[in-house]
């Protein structure tokens, strides 16, 4: 959007200021991670080396081999140097090598050091294959989009949650058959809590389904089988937040999906998973997602669940700022960016609607390029069907007014039970007739100078920009420590994973964050 022609009047000297700020807030907080590595980041590493399977006991090989640098006191060497040392040892694969130290025949914390440049040369064709890997990935989706096109946007975006994933193809394609552009897999409840990633196939869950890579190969042949079928590419997405967020990133590029949730606070908030744990991982992850060409859906709607949407706005906004900076920092692109917000208004407030559209079309102007992820509203669904599927519509009125990107449709049975196909097709009836009929509405329609939509957009950025000159002071771990957000406290040294941190030594490498940040 041309800055010079905002249809709210947004004074962007100020928004310019609170980039700024929030610029600096998260170059604090890359200056700390650059100087750590987790054991999240380094299996990672390990499966872009080509680790991959799990011991008879089920217990993952990538866990197996950082299990072991950890125990070796050698986390913070990094397992590139390791690796580089065990493979210039014997010859053997990195593969082969996780299965000796499985097996316990093979000692990592006991392998002759090599030098550098025969340690680079024993890896190199790994990096090679796995980099060639996901580079043809992406470029099978692009030609995916160029020969049978897509939907247009807001893309709908709808979720399929059995537990089983077979059942959830059989609803995925469904969805797609009535319109759906991009399908969630939704992640079977607390899996954001499991230091390791399941293998295989899954067909139990509660509220979601296991986040594996064989269920993202399976889901991603079924939604190209029905995208040919219909004329359309459908977009898969899933969910890397958590303790493994970089290892689920790595998964969802190797197997061609194209978006994830990837939010540098979620986790923090709502998972309470430690602040140091998440934003180290957080980088490496968003490096990847950028390389692959996925569209990251940050969390910021979720604050407005337990923080207020009318006092709380502009902690969304603020927020959508530091995400915003954070990717850039991992070199992911604009149009990747899926910064998050919600139409979370109780229906009883007066004129809640006005500040819904005034909060849409603010984060719209503010950041242009960025397919904004907008949510439904779910807080004041109350399970009155007739009620829900009426803030259902003023939400996708909302979507196609301001242009979101990615709109995910609400439910009518919200706050009753996992939505039915049948559930799901009126989901998506009403947001195709309201595109349809609404599309050209946010062309034609002007907000009145000193009216209230203006004044609000005014408040909260207003807000927002003042958070973030607070915060660039004491930093983003102190404001997550004092409950900035969604009124949530967590303390910089408490929560989950941080045992799974260490500070990085002198032989430390990772050369896929390189050759990713410049698309080699």
């Amino acid at each position: 959007m041309n800055q010079t022609k905002s249809k709210l009047g947004l004074d962007f000297d100020k928004v310019k200021q609170a980039r700024t700020a929030a610029g600096n807030i998260a170059a604090q907080v890359q200056r700390f991670v650059d100087g750590y590595t987790t054991v999240a980041t380094e299996r990672t590493i390990a499966r872009l080396l080509g680790i991959d399977g799990v011991t008879e006991d089920g217990v993952p090989y990538p866990n197996v081999v950082v299990d072991a640098l950890k125990n070796a006191g050698l986390l913070g060497e990094g397992i590139m140097f390791v690796m580089g040392n065990a493979v210039s040892d014997t010859g053997k694969t990195p593969q082969q090598i996780a299965e000796m130290v499985g097996a316990g025949q093979y000692d990592l914390g006991k392998t002759p050091v090599a030098a550098a440049e025969k340690r680079h040369a024993a890896l190199q064709p790994y990096i090679d294959a796995s980099i060639k890997r996901i580079r043809d990935r992406r470029a099978r989706r692009e030609e995916y989009l160029r020969t049978i096109g897509e939907g247009p946007k807001p893309y709908l975006y709808v979720i399929v949650a059995t537990g089983n994933i077979y059942e959830d193809v059989t609803q995925a394609q469904a969805a797609a058959r009535q319109g759906a552009d991009i399908i969630a897999v939704i992640r079977t409840t607390g899996q954001s809590l499991l230091d390791y990633v399941p293998y295989g196939a899954t067909t139990e869950g509660f509220g979601g389904t296991m986040a594996t890579q064989e269920n993202f190969r399976i889901m991603r042949k079924a939604l190209d089988e029905v995208g040919e079928e219909v004329g359309r590419y459908i977009r898969l997405c899933n969910y890397c937040s958590g303790l493994c967020m970089p290892e689920i990133a790595v998964m969802g590029a190797l197997e061609g999906l194209d978006v994830m949730l990837n939010d540098a606070l979620y986790g923090i908030l709502f998972r309470d998973i430690n602040m140091q744990r998440t934003l180290i991982d957080q980088y490496f992850s968003r490096v990847i997602n950028g390389f692959a060409g996925v569209i990251i859906n940050t969390g910021e709607d979720n604050y407005l669940t337990t923080a207020d949407a009318v006092a709380e706005a502009h902690t969304v906004l603020a927020s959508d700022f530091i995400n915003e900076q954070l990717a850039k920092i991992a070199g992911l692109p604009e149009e990747q960016m899926g910064l998050g917000h919600a139409f979370e208004m109780d229906p009883k407030l007066e004129n809640g609607f006005l500040m819904e559209l005034a909060q849409a079309q603010m984060l719209r102007e503010i950041f242009p390029n960025a397919p904004l992820k907008y949510m439904p509203p779910t807080k004041f669904m109350t399970g009155n069907i007739f009620r829900g599927h009426l803030q259902d519509a003023l939400f996708n009125m909302i979507g196609i007014w301001t242009h979101q990107g990615l709109q995910l449709l609400g439910m009518p049975t919200e706050a009753i039970h996992t939505p039915f196909m049948s559930d799901r097709y009126l989901s998506i009836e009403n947001a195709r007739y309201i595109f349809n009929n609404m599309k050209s509405i946010g062309e034609e329609m002007e907000f009145k100078e000193g009216g209230i939509i203006r004044k609000r957009a005014a408040e909260v950025l207003d807000k927002a920009t003042s958070l973030l000159q607070q915060m660039e002071k004491e930093g983003l771990f102190a404001a997550l420590e004092k409950g900035i957000f969604a009124d949530i406290k967590r303390p910089k040294n408490g929560g989950k994973g941080l045992q799974g941190v260490a500070e990085k030594r002198n032989n430390y490498e990772n050369p896929f964050i390189d050759l990713m940040k410049k698309g080699e």
